[in-house]
């Protein structure tokens, strides 16, 4: 199979995501499948390439800002063109009443996670991408956003699980917009999502939430906001299960936007 396309998606050995890449290589691309255990990366790559697709994994520590340098670099050197960026990979809220944690960086866990590690890894092979226009970038958000406090960014003070968690999001929804105005003459899409709510997935098991919604639900909304040619040049959209509608109304405040992004280039020594 001579490969076209190629995707990457992060996160893509365990829930969403693992469904998701078969779903890619059928389309065509050459998957690039992230995730940390070389084990389960073996079986999803097992499986696309036992269906006659194209695919390859790649180890990475999200909560590393060395080990996500390390990986762009390997992606940037790999491929010069990716046709399809996929920033799938996060954590949870995790149990109730679970302690602050922190990044390999001393950073806390959520943010660093859920967010730095999707604005350094995407800005770090953003050539790449821009190369293979027209092409996508996709970032999986959540419903679940609370304004970023920025006096307590890191949660220092008040913290829970679950405001580390919606607040990181809400920064991933503001870089989405910001990158989405930056590429957008470049034949780069940069959009965001929210996929389904409670999903099976080891995300919603740490939480010891009832399971509500299927993950083929959540998996079928990313997959068209990533394949469908009806966002052919549509950019900088929040999708809340495949509806084009507002998120948080910190995300639209420009003020706030420049003050995430400077706090995140200190941060990440971009």
């Amino acid at each position: 199979m001579s490969i076209k396309k190629v995707a990457v998606i992060t996160g893509a050995t365990d829930g969403m995501g693992r469904v998701v890449a078969p779903h890619l290589a059928e389309a065509g691309y050459h998957v690039v499948i992230h995730g940390r255990s070389q084990e389960r990366g073996a079986e999803v790559v097992g499986k696309i390439t036992e269906a006659g697709g194209s695919a390859e994994f790649m180890s990475a520590n999200l909560a590393s800002l060395a080990d996500i340098r390390r990986f762009a670099a390997e992606l940037k050197a790999k491929f010069p063109k990716i046709h399809l960026f996929i920033n799938n990979a996060g954590i949870g809220t995790g149990p109730e009443d679970a302690p602050r944690e922190f990044s390999d960086d001393g950073l806390e866990r959520r943010f660093a996670v859920n967010y730095l590690s999707v604005f350094l890894l995407t800005r770090l092979v953003q050539d790449s991408v821009i190369a293979a226009a027209p092409s996508r970038i996709v970032n999986v958000a959540s419903d679940g956003q609370q304004p970023i406090d920025f006096d307590n960014v890191q949660l220092e003070r008040d913290y829970s699980g679950e405001a580390a968690y919606c607040r990181s999001k809400v920064a991933e929804i503001m870089f989405t917009l910001d990158l989405a105005e930056e590429l957008k003459e470049k034949g780069v899409t940069v959009n965001t999502m929210h996929p389904s709510s409670f999903m099976d997935t080891t995300m919603v098991r740490q939480m010891k939430h009832a399971v509500v919604e299927s993950l083929d639900v959540g998996a079928g909304h990313l997959l068209d906001l990533a394949l469908n040619p009806k966002f052919d040049g549509v950019t900088g959209r929040y999708l809340n299960r495949g509806v084009d509608m507002p998120a948080n109304d910190q995300c639209y405040d420009a003020g706030a936007r420049k003050k995430l992004r400077k706090l995140s280039i200190e941060l990440t020594g971009l």
